[in-house]
């Protein structure tokens, strides 16, 4: 487990990258990196192509001091800034854990598991990944797996501010919405707390 503070999201992809490449070769054992990002949009391999997701203008978010960029993880558009916890699990599932189904299912439940320690029901939704209370989303996934060695992870909203959201379409869905922590308590986190209990619901799912 390690906590790095606040990492941009370029340098956060490179430092994946080598860590994946040392956990392929046995260099070093499994690895979860707890962080925040500057704000920053990233598109998922499912919008590549396609960034009408994307709400804002160049300006808006020039203005606004977002970056966009593009990332090698499954999934759509995704917002990433302070106040939000970021998980990026490098982790071999071999020999036991190979399945991309499970592994997404597992993330979701550390997520889960680190709702119910503040009191937080979070559940799943059926056909859509990540953590929801009611029907706005409070923890998003989005991974990639090399040879069985995972990267990218989840990000968990704790004292975003959510108005960032309304620059892009979130995961691409129109229907819902995006919650906080901060917003179903009504009262401000810290995110040193939110960190532990990533943590502990972590080795709690994987043992």
């Amino acid at each position: 487990m390690r906590r790095l503070g606040v990492v941009s999201y370029s340098d956060a992809l490179g430092m994946q990258k080598e860590l994946v490449e040392q956990r392929k070769a046995g260099v070093i054992g499994d690895q979860l990196l707890l962080l925040e990002h500057p704000p920053v949009i990233t598109l998922g391999v499912k919008a590549r192509s396609d960034r009408s997701h994307i709400i804002a203008s160049a300006d808006e978010l020039s203005a606004a001091g977002v970056e966009v960029i593009e990332t090698g993880r499954g999934g759509d558009v995704t917002y990433h800034g302070p106040g939000q916890l970021v998980g990026y699990p490098i982790i071999d599932l071999k020999p036991d854990r190979c399945d991309v189904h499970r592994y997404v299912r597992d993330l979701e439940q550390v997520m889960i598991e680190m709702a119910a320690r503040f009191g937080v029901e979070a559940s799943r939704i059926e056909g859509l990944t990540g953590a929801w209370v009611g029907d706005e989303k409070l923890a998003a996934i989005g991974v990639r797996i090399a040879r069985w060695v995972t990267s990218h992870g989840f990000a968990f909203n704790v004292n975003t501010p959510l108005d960032n959201f309304t620059l892009i379409v979130p995961c691409g869905i129109t229907d819902k919405g995006v919650t906080s922590l901060e917003r179903v308590l009504g009262r401000p986190v810290h995110m040193d707390e939110v960190a532990d209990s990533a943590e502990n619901s972590f080795r709690q799912v994987f043992q």
